[in-house]
């Protein structure tokens, strides 16, 4: 393992060795902006070809005791998340499975001379058949949303990243196009509770959860893992759907009974079943309406000619 910053490397690795990864390596990097950044590679004890990249602000001190929860919380659940097939994957409540790619971590300043600070990354339709659909993204914190987080860092704000970019498709604000420019992600206090200290992305029932694990099995595990497991407790998506992981873990039974799914382990853990997997066109169907709710119809107005711009 590359020692070259040593000040945080040690209490990185007791908190990954913790989690039951491996800390590959730890060296110098650049943020967005170009100012130096700590990028270390963290591994699954247990099969090391499973892999990410953990990259923080130089000055970001990781010995300090009010980051220890936070840091061991996010180490835990990324040595669970890389046991799934792909574990950059996630599925929108329209059905749209997507892989989340080179978000270029920390926060930086916006350069616009607005009061934000900036992540960019990619998302992809990973719909199995190699679509060139995508959105480049920026999504933006306010500087009173940034009051919030423990620390403008990777580990503190990936989980929130990733479904205030899941909420933002759900509300059809973001497009997927073969190629264009960054699509903004406003990440603001509407989407975290002062009083109740948390966030809140989307109110769901019961029967939206039902239906999103069951089509969260079909895409991730059975389309793109190859009928791997998949981590139907993640928290992400519990946060997301406004819901508890042992409510997706009663909402998985639920889908056992009916015959959709089959559970591994501590019940955290599904694959499809046939009936599960004969249900392609149904998903696939599902997955062309939520492309289509995406696109904005002044595209096709403009196309037209219909546009007083």
């Amino acid at each position: 393992m590359s020692t070259a910053i040593n000040a945080p490397a040690a209490h990185l690795e007791a908190a990954a060795k913790a989690a039951g990864l491996t800390l590959t390596s730890i060296e110098p990097g650049t943020d967005f902006s170009g100012t130096p950044t700590t990028r270390a590679t963290v591994a699954l004890a247990s099969d090391p070809s499973k892999t990410q990249t953990v990259e923080l602000s130089e000055a970001f001190d990781a010995s300090n005791p009010k980051f220890a929860a936070e840091l061991a919380t996010f180490f835990a659940e990324a040595a669970l998340r890389l046991r799934n097939p792909h574990p950059d994957a996630y599925l929108t409540l329209h059905g749209l499975p997507l892989t989340f790619r080179k978000f270029a971590w920390p926060f930086h300043g916006s350069t616009s001379g607005a009061d934000t600070y900036i992540v960019h990354g990619e998302i992809h339709l990973a719909d199995g058949k190699e679509s060139l659909l995508h959105a480049k993204v920026s999504a933006a914190l306010t500087q009173t949303f940034a009051e919030v987080v423990a620390a403008l860092e990777q580990p503190f704000a990936e989980g929130f990243i990733t479904n205030a970019v899941r909420k933002t498709l759900d509300q059809g604000q973001l497009e997927l196009v073969k190629s264009g420019n960054r699509q903004p992600v406003p990440v603001t206090t509407r989407y975290y509770s002062m009083k109740q200290q948390r966030f809140i992305f989307n109110d769901t029932n019961e029967k939206q959860r039902h239906d999103y694990l069951a089509a969260k099995v079909f895409w991730l595990s059975h389309v793109l893992g190859g009928g791997a497991p998949v981590w139907i407790a993640d928290p992400r998506d519990a946060q997301y759907l406004n819901t508890t992981t042992a409510e997706l873990k009663k909402t998985a039974a639920l889908l056992v009974q009916e015959g959709l799914v089959l559970l591994e382990g501590d019940g955290e853990w599904a694959t499809a079943t046939d009936t599960l997997r004969n249900q392609e066109d149904k998903y696939r169907a599902e997955l062309e309406e939520a492309l289509v709710f995406i696109k904005p119809s002044f595209n096709e107005d403009m196309r037209a000619g219909h546009t007083n711009m």
